[in-house]
């Protein structure tokens, strides 16, 4: 059976790496960039891309594709504008770091059900086609979201792009994967700039500085704009646990000024990092996707950890 066409807008770092890895996977995949630099990078390298996006919506209209939608929070609006205006019936995904705006967006233009929110935890410090690598989603957890619209069939064809792409299917509400997201990626970004900019302050740091600054400051070289664009769109989940970090900071700093130990925070921390690092995922196999109740125990099972490695049965496909 011929594998649905993949169409993607924004040939970024994610959507570039999408791309390839679609491509190394058997896909017929094209893809607009608003970049003219971008999209010739990306034919150089011998890739079906164009700046011409009502051309490639069209296309995907044509083909039945589905649409992944890998441009900034901001370029949103008017990306989907486009979808609906040129190809409405196509199923629709994006790779964007927030769930929740994403979604209220999509409602706006009335796609909703022809969506599956999509955000695969991948990535570098680095941007544009040429930081693409088909291999960046690797065993890499993708979310997919489980909201009460989404469409089995939609759901599935999502699933199977991003396993193809190799990783592993994470699924969860919008709104649980904002939570997380604030914790796990917005709010070390935010402490990454401030790590960055205190000791950017201080004459010998960067002559000294190893492996602790290199690790912890990783993310304060990706693209300001992106940065900006993620944690202000998630600004609801990113406060409280904002708050979280600058309490158990805030305490530290008056243990030290009171010549008091800060092992408390030390030791609670060292015990979440290595619950982390001995966290396991079990597989998810049993659901059946369009059965009563599939998006409940997804979300259910991805919230205890569970992933998905390999296709699910469908109604369809059952004996």
């Amino acid at each position: 059976m011929a594998k649905t066409p993949v169409c993607v807008v924004g040939l970024g770092l994610i959507g570039g790496s999408l791309m390839r890895a679609a491509h190394q996977a058997g896909r017929e995949v094209f893809g607009y960039n608003r970049s003219v630099d971008g999209v010739d990078a990306a034919r150089a390298d011998g890739y079906d891309a164009t700046t011409d996006l009502d051309a490639t919506l069209q296309r995907a209209a044509e083909t039945g594709a589905l649409i992944v939608l890998a441009v900034p929070v901001p370029a949103l609006p008017q990306m989907l504008r486009h979808v609906c205006a040129v190809a409405p019936q196509c199923a629709l995904t994006d790779v964007t770091s927030v769930k929740g705006a994403v979604l209220e967006e999509v409602a706006k233009v009335g796609l909703l059900d022809r969506f599956v929110g999509g955000h695969p935890m991948a990535g570098t410090a680095h941007s544009g086609w040429a930081a693409g690598d088909a291999g960046l989603f690797h065993n890499a957890a993708w979310v997919l979201s489980v909201d009460e619209h989404v469409d089995a069939a939609v759901w599935n064809d999502v699933l199977t792009l991003a396993l193809d792409c190799g990783a592993v299917v994470v699924p969860a509400r919008s709104d649980e994967h904002d939570a997380a997201a604030a914790t796990i990626s917005h709010l070390p970004h935010l402490l990454a700039e401030a790590l960055a900019t205190v000791a950017g302050e201080v004459p010998l740091a960067f002559p000294l500085a190893a492996g602790s600054f290199r690790d912890g400051t990783r993310v304060a070289a990706t693209a300001p704009d992106l940065v900006r664009a993620m944690c202000e769109a998630n600004a609801a989940q990113l406060l409280p646990v904002l708050d979280d970090a600058l309490r158990l900071l805030t305490d530290a700093r008056d243990h030290l000024a009171r010549q008091q130990s800060v092992a408390e925070l030390v030791e609670l921390g060292h015990a979440a990092r290595i619950r982390y690092e001995s966290f396991t995922r079990p597989d998810i196999v049993t659901v059946v996707l369009g059965a009563d109740g599939w998006r409940d125990e997804l979300a259910a099972a991805g919230r205890a950890g569970g992933v998905i490695r390999s296709a699910l049965p469908t109604l369809d496909s059952r004996g």
